[in-house]
């Protein structure tokens, strides 16, 4: 008799642990369950983009003047709260010239501006120097580059330097006389059909120690390492450039720095 009451015992225990297991898996399989990982725009602790996010960030064009920058008058001006570059058939350009701020040589930064261009060919200078033994306003240096055509936008060009850096759509490692791919971003034409034409763009440029960021529309267009001590600049000046060739007209406004 003892022996079945403790078999009748044993199945009874064994009988309850399985409720208990049934009942905790229900309960797991209807509890409410949060986003899939990688399903979406952000994830867990990671906020979401936001382009016009100035946290930080201070203005470094005041919309009515140009104090603090300093350029060709004859080719500079601001109207409605936008800084201006045009050359014209009865004012053309004899070399490239650059609105200069002067407001400090940047090292470690972001760079925030909206920019529209209508034709040709122009740029943003950052780390750059000036070369007055060429002419004034003359500046060499990184430039994120930007054209009417945008088959260079969102580029990382050296002017008057190692020329091509980073082309867009491309991770680059630079090393003394070596320039090398080490990822593709996307197709450099996938990245172009992101850019507007004849229309309003936001550049955003990360410079950090020696790796330097172009993103345009909110979407990384080109990144270089740059492991070239000699060549290399880890500070100096921001100017936009205008260049020659035929009448032109290229617009910057919203323009914020933030050091690092």
């Amino acid at each position: 008799m003892k022996k079945l009451v403790a078999i009748c015992a044993a199945l009874l225990t064994t009988a309850i642990l399985a409720f208990q297991v049934i009942s905790t898996s229900a309960q797991q399989t209807n509890a409410p369950q949060g986003p899939p990982r990688g399903g979406a725009v952000r994830g867990p602790g990671i906020e979401a983009l936001a382009m016009d996010d100035h946290t930080g960030f201070e203005a470094i064009f005041d919309g009515k003047t140009l104090k603090g920058w300093d350029g060709n008058l004859d080719a500079w001006r601001v109207e409605n709260e936008t800084i201006i570059g045009e050359s014209t058939a009865e004012k053309p350009l004899k070399a490239n010239t650059f609105l200069i701020w002067r407001g400090g040589l940047p090292g470690d930064f972001e760079l925030k501006l909206d920019y529209r261009i209508n034709s040709t060919n122009s740029g943003v200078q950052y780390r750059s120097a000036e070369l007055p033994d060429v002419g004034r306003w003359v500046l060499k240096g990184y430039q994120a580059d930007i054209d009417f055509a945008n088959q260079y936008t969102g580029q990382l060009y050296e002017e008057r330097g190692r020329g091509f850096l980073a082309m867009r759509g491309q991770m680059t490692h630079l090393q003394p006389g070596k320039k090398r791919v080490i990822a593709n971003l996307r197709t450099s034409d996938d990245l172009k059909a992101l850019i507007k034409t004849n229309d309003w763009n936001q550049l955003h440029i990360i410079a950090r120690g020696n790796r330097l960021t172009h993103i345009l529309n909110g979407h990384l267009m080109a990144e270089a390492v740059d492991d070239d001590p000699a060549a290399r600049s880890m500070g100096g000046l921001i100017g936009f450039q205008m260049h020659t060739g035929p009448p032109m007209k290229v617009e910057y406004r919203n323009i914020w720095l933030k050091n690092l």
